[in-house]
């Protein structure tokens, strides 16, 4: 692998890259980032629909960012990937992998021959037959990934990785940074919000939400007949802890409770579940992070609901940016890059 990489995360209305050098090592670089538009119909909910548009926009974002690496890591995390618990018998990751196929055939929503398989291992223990590994089963659809994969070579890219971004932004904000005890990660993105739970760094439970930032803005549009870009403005202006006055801002507040509060609930019992089937664990705290984090009123909203701390995640601790990564600039936009930024890292693990 080359010393620089580019985790690229391609969302639903945007590409967003972020070059990386020293991976591996302890402090790594930031060298570049950018984010350019998406032509809109181009993805849908993470999954590239037209290639060719897809190829076109990231030769223009490597021109515009001006990335010197072409070895680049993609993203998938969206309602087309499934995360589940699985306790296989102990034998070496190669042989687990290969007996994937003949295990989980009843777990999934497609035919094995679709998908793509892998095992996270997190534990060891005893079963009724003998050693055991606990993990969890990651499954994607294929064709969603080879999308992606395939936009990537039309532009002249080398796939060098596939992650789940869940787990990258998990190295990033929790394993990076030593949290201990048990958390919940939250990512808020555009058209889907992951849940995952670590303990002492390492995830335990993983859950995407097929809902995002975007949902809410999709909500006012539609239901007070007004445009995308005035939704957009109504949202991030009124969020969760204004108190309108006007009648139209009261209509767009109901709008924005009532979208919030499903995915408030969702999150509420995906920790509740956790708790709940692991009696003995407890949890500490919630990361929220994503640009749907951002949202007014959102943080607060999110611990009344969990009856947990939640604490905003800072994405470029413990990084060095280099010159031509402008800290303002970064700073500005560091929750829009968290993923790529992850990726980029994921690319030493």
């Amino acid at each position: 692998m080359t010393k620089n990489i580019v985790g690229v995360d391609i969302g639903s209305t945007s590409l967003r890259a972020v070059e990386v050098s020293g991976a591996a090592t302890s402090r790594p670089t930031i060298v570049r980032f950018t984010e350019i538009p998406l032509p809109a119909g181009a993805v849908s909910r993470g999954e590239v629909l037209e290639p060719q548009t897809v190829a076109t926009a990231l030769k223009t974002l490597w021109a515009e960012g001006g990335f010197k690496s072409k070895q680049v890591v993609l993203g998938m995390g969206n309602q087309r990937v499934l995360a589940r618990d699985l306790t296989v018998a102990k034998a070496s990751k190669a042989r687990i992998k290969e007996s994937l196929p003949f295990q989980v055939q009843d777990m999934l929503p497609v035919p094995v021959a679709d998908a793509l398989l892998d095992f996270y291992p997190v534990s060891e223990g005893i079963g009724e037959h003998g050693p055991v590994i606990h993990g969890l089963l990651i499954a994607a659809v294929k064709d969603a990934v080879l999308g992606n994969v395939r936009a990537s070579k039309l532009a002249g890219l080398t796939t060098v990785g596939v992650d789940l971004i869940p787990f990258a932004v998990s190295r990033l904000l929790v394993k990076r940074d030593r949290e201990q005890g048990t958390i919940a990660l939250v990512d808020i993105g555009a058209s889907t919000t992951s849940v995952v739970l670590l303990a002492g760094g390492v995830p335990q439970f993983v859950r995407i939400i097929p809902t995002g930032g975007d949902d809410v803005t999709q909500a006012l549009a539609a239901r007070l007949e007004i445009p995308l870009e005035l939704a957009e403005g109504a949202k991030r202006s009124l969020g969760l802890s204004s108190a309108p006055t006007s009648p139209e801002d009261q209509s767009a507040s109901r709008v924005i409770f009532e979208t919030v509060n499903e995915l408030l609930g969702s999150l509420r019992n995906t920790v509740s579940y956790y708790v709940n089937t692991r009696p003995t664990e407890t949890v500490d705290k919630i990361i929220l992070t994503g640009g749907g984090a951002h949202l007014p009123g959102l943080p607060e909203a999110l611990a009344e609901v969990t009856g947990l701390p939640v604490v905003a995640a800072d994405p470029l601790k413990g990084l060095a940016l280099a010159r031509t990564a402008p800290e303002p600039l970064l700073r500005q936009n560091a929750s829009s890059l968290t993923v790529a930024l992850g990726l980029a890292l994921g690319s030493a693990a």
